[in-house]
């Protein structure tokens, strides 16, 4: 059965694009991964740790025959590949894969709670996600991406900054 998934991603040590690029890749490498679409990215202060460098985020949505927990596996093994520690909570990282949704479902169990826990409270994952998809529904929420983005205040909506290379141009 194909699974329908979003996963954050986020990044704020350089090379930024470079980390979410080499994510993207070793995930589509995965054969029972297959990505079916991507926000744009965007750029946003750091939450909780503050004495860091801005983030670069965004969603993708993957279809996938693996299980959410087997997912999980490979999300932290990209992150792991790509050098990812865990010294400081919400602290700085090459790159950080986050399961968002999983088909419509809740899972708690040990390792992983689907949907992603905090979400609804983050506009830098509701932003790309409602790019992709605003009907998505969050059942732990009992709404939609599009009514819990509603909810979120403006001023922290307007911190997520479509990202712009130097010179002007979008990648």
């Amino acid at each position: 059965m194909k699974n329908k998934v979003y996963i954050a991603l986020g990044s704020n040590i350089e090379p930024r694009i470079h980390y979410l690029d080499e994510a993207i890749a070793e995930l589509k490498k995965h054969a029972e991964i297959n990505l079916t679409q991507s926000s744009a990215i965007y750029e946003t202060v750091p939450v909780g740790y503050t004495a860091q460098s801005d983030f670069l985020n965004m969603v993708i949505e993957v279809e996938t025959t693996l299980r959410a927990v087997d997912l999980l596996d490979v999300c932290q093994s990209v992150e792991q590949e790509l050098g990812r520690k865990r010294e400081i909570k919400w602290g700085p990282r090459t790159i950080d894969l986050d399961i968002l949704l999983y088909n419509q479902e809740s899972i708690v169990s040990e390792h992983l709670i689907v949907p992603h826990p905090n979400m609804h409270e983050r506009a830098f994952v509701m932003v790309p996600l409602a790019e992709i998809n605003p009907d998505a529904y969050i059942p732990t929420r009992n709404m939609t991406v599009d009514a819990v983005l509603y909810k979120i205040p403006e001023d922290e909506i307007k911190g997520v900054v479509p990202w712009q290379t130097t010179n002007g141009e979008e990648e």
